[in-house]
C-alpha cells in the first residue's frame, strides 16, 4: 500500500457529511478520515490487527462519496479494498471465496447454470409457496435477504440469445464493443438488449464477444487482486481481437472497474483498453442531436439516482440527466442528495443488512418525496436494492434503467 495515500489525509472533516456510514453513526471509526487513520497506525505498527478493527473498516461500502468530496483526492474507500487484498495475500482465500471467485464468477457457461434451479424456483411457482409460508424464516437471515432481494429471472441469459455482431442500421457511423456484464444478462437482460439497440440504432455495428467473462469487480470486492488481474488479461486479449472505437458497458460497476485496468496492470495494452471504455450515456450523450428525434413523449414524472460508481468512480452526473430531458413529455424531478449510496455495494446488503437498511431508507425517502413515478438507475447492485425497497415501502413507484426508459420512448 502506498504509505504517501495515507498521510495524504488532512482530517479537515469534508469527507464527513458525504459518508453514510458516519451519517448513520456519528462515530469516527466509522467515518472515511477515521478509516484512513486506522489502517495508517495499522502500517506504522501502533495498532495491532483485531477482529474489532476489521468490522470497523469492513463497514465501508466503498462508495468513494469522500474520494469526491476531499480537496486532496484521498480515496478511503480504495485504501480499505487495498488493505484487504494485501491482507488475503498473506492469508489466501478460504473454500468458498475460491470456489466463487476462482471456479464460478470467471466461466460465463457455469455461472448461467449456477442460474438454473433459480429460474426453476420462480417459473414453477416453488417461490410463491415458499414465501406465503415463510419457509425461509428457518433458515440462516442472508439467504432469506438474497431471496427476497431477486427480481424475476428472465428466461435465458441474453449472452446465450443476442448474436456476436449486431448490424448498424441505417448509416453505419463505427463500431463499438459491448461489455456483457453477469448481472446484466443473467438479470436485467431487457435492460442490456435495449442498450445494444440503442447502439445500432445511432449507426453504431455492436460486437458482444461470446468468449468476455466477468469484470474482475467481484474479485476486487473479496480482495482477490490476482483474480482481477486474471480477468483483465482475458477481456483485454478478447476485446483486443477487434477494431473498435469504445468499449461500451451499461453497468455502472463494470465500466468503474474496466477502467482501472491500466492501473492493475502495466503496459500499453490494459491502458489503451480502459482508454476506450465508455457507459452507455457517455456514448449516447455523444450522439443526442441523432437520438433526440427518435424518441416519441412519454409522460412520466422521472427522477434520477446516481450509482456510485458512476458518479464519484467514473464522474458521470450530467449525461443520464440531460438524456432523459431529450424524452418529449418527461417530467425530470432532480433526487435530493442523488448521489448518496443506495445501501447496495455489492454484497454489502448481504454482510451488513442492518446498516444497508438504514441507507436505503434515507433514499426512499428522498424517493418519496420527488413525487416521482419512475427511478431511474443504472447499475445492477442498486436496480437490485431499491426494486427490493419501492416494493416494501413505495409500490407504486417502478424502477428501470436509463436504456429501458430511452427504449420505451423510441417505442412509444
Amino acid at each position: 500500500m502506498d504509505y504517501v495515500k495515507l498521510i495524504n489525509c488532512m482530517r479537515c472533516g469534508m469527507c464527513l457529511p458525504s459518508c453514510p456510514t458516519y451519517k448513520e453513526t456519528f462515530l469516527e471509526t466509522a467515518s472515511p478520515r477515521g478509516r484512513v487513520a486506522l489502517i495508517r497506525k495499522l502500517q506504522e505498527g501502533e495498532l495491532d490487527q483485531s477482529e474489532r478493527l476489521l468490522e470497523y473498516l469492513s463497514l465501508c461500502l466503498d462508495c468513494q462519496a469522500c474520494a469526491s468530496a476531499c480537496p486532496c483526492g484521498v480515496n478511503a474507500g480504495e485504501l480499505v479494498a487495498e488493505f484487504t487484498c494485501e491482507r488475503k495475500d498473506g492469508s489466501g482465500l478460504n473454500y468458498m471465496e475460491d470456489l466463487i471467485l476462482r471456479k464460478l464468477v470467471p466461466h460465463p457457461d457455469r455461472l448461467e447454470t449456477s442460474m438454473m434451479p433459480m429460474r426453476i424456483y420462480q417459473r414453477t411457482g416453488l417461490q410463491k409457496l415458499v414465501r406465503t409460508l415463510g419457509i425461509l424464516k428457518m433458515f440462516p437471515k442472508p439467504l432469506e435477504r438474497m431471496e427476497a432481494l431477486l427480481p424475476p429471472l428472465p428466461s435465458r441469459p441474453l449472452r446465450q440469445e443476442i448474436m456476436e455482431i449486431t448490424p448498424a442500421i441505417g448509416i453505419e457511423r463505427g463500431t463499438v464493443g459491448f461489455f456483457l456484464g453477469c448481472v446484466m444478462s443473467l438479470i436485467f437482460s431487457d435492460a442490456s438488449r435495449a442498450t445494444i439497440k440503442l447502439l445500432s440504432s445511432l449507426g453504431y455495428k455492436v460486437i458482444t464477444p461470446r468468449n468476455q467473462v466477468c469484470c474482475g469487480a467481484p474479485n476486487m470486492l473479496g480482495g482477490d487482486l490476482d483474480g482481477l488481474k486474471e480477468a483483465a488479461r482475458t477481456n483485454i486479449e478478447v476485446f483486443g481481437g477487434y477494431d473498435v472505437d469504445f468499449i461500451v458497458t451499461d453497468c455502472g460497476g463494470c465500466g468503474a472497474e474496466l477502467k482501472k485496468y491500466g492501473h492493475h496492470i502495466d503496459g500499453d495494452l490494459s491502458s489503451a483498453f480502459s482508454a476506450k471504455v465508455r457507459d452507455i450515456s457517455q456514448v449516447l450523450a455523444l450522439h443526442a442531436d441523432v437520438l433526440a428525434p427518435l424518441l416519441k413523449p412519454l409522460p412520466l414524472k422521472v427522477t434520477y439516482h446516481d450509482p456510485c460508481h458512476i458518479a464519484h468512480c467514473q464522474g458521470i452526473r450530467k449525461e443520464p440527466r440531460d438524456l432523459l430531458k431529450l424524452v418529449p413529455g418527461l417530467i425530470y424531478k432532480e433526487l435530493e442528495t442523488a448521489d448518496a449510496c443506495c445501501g447496495s455495494a455489492g454484497t454489502y446488503n448481504i454482510t451488513k443488512p442492518e446498516m444497508s437498511d438504514m441507507i436505503l431508507q434515507r433514499k426512499l425517502d428522498t424517493v418519496r418525496a420527488s413525487g416521482a413515478e419512475i427511478l431511474v438507475t443504472s447499475n445492477p447492485g442498486c436496480l437490485l436494492q431499491l426494486k427490493k425497497g419501492l416494493a416494501d415501502h413505495l409500490p407504486d413507484v417502478r424502477i428501470m434503467h436509463l436504456t429501458e426508459i430511452l427504449s420505451q420512448s423510441m417505442d412509444s
